[in-house]
């Protein structure tokens, strides 16, 4: 079966790791087709949300976006909106709940999103 919309990103945490969570469809069947096309670029982007979401250390790979894209709301609470570069065009865009340790991916696709061109 496929994941869908508020299913897990297996497999599940163990320990002090964060949880992933699928937000939308299209990042569901899009994580589906970063892991076909780029599995080795897909695990290290999985390890890095999985341990520390909210790193800094890399900001060409991993970064908070800003401007009007900065947060989103999801389920009535908005939320900080963070990219994560896969492949030179592969992006997965996602929203942090600290509270809850949870990352929710909002985008997963080999293409660049249309919302950042300029």
């Amino acid at each position: 079966m496929s994941p869908k919309r508020g299913d897990d990103v297996p497999p599940p945490p163990v320990g002090d790791e964060w949880r992933l969570r699928f937000a939308t469809n299209e990042a569901a069947k899009g994580w589906g087709d970063l892991c076909a096309e780029a599995p080795g670029n897909t695990r290290r982007c999985f390890e890095a949300l999985r341990t520390d979401p909210l790193s800094a250390s890399d900001p060409d790979r991993q970064h908070r976006l800003r401007g009007r894209l900065s947060t989103r709301v999801l389920g009535g609470d908005e939320l900080p909106q963070w990219e994560y570069e896969v492949t030179a065009g592969g992006r997965v865009r996602y929203l942090v709940d600290e509270p809850g340790r949870t990352v929710h991916l909002v985008y997963a696709s080999s293409r660049h999103p249309k919302d950042t061109d300029s």
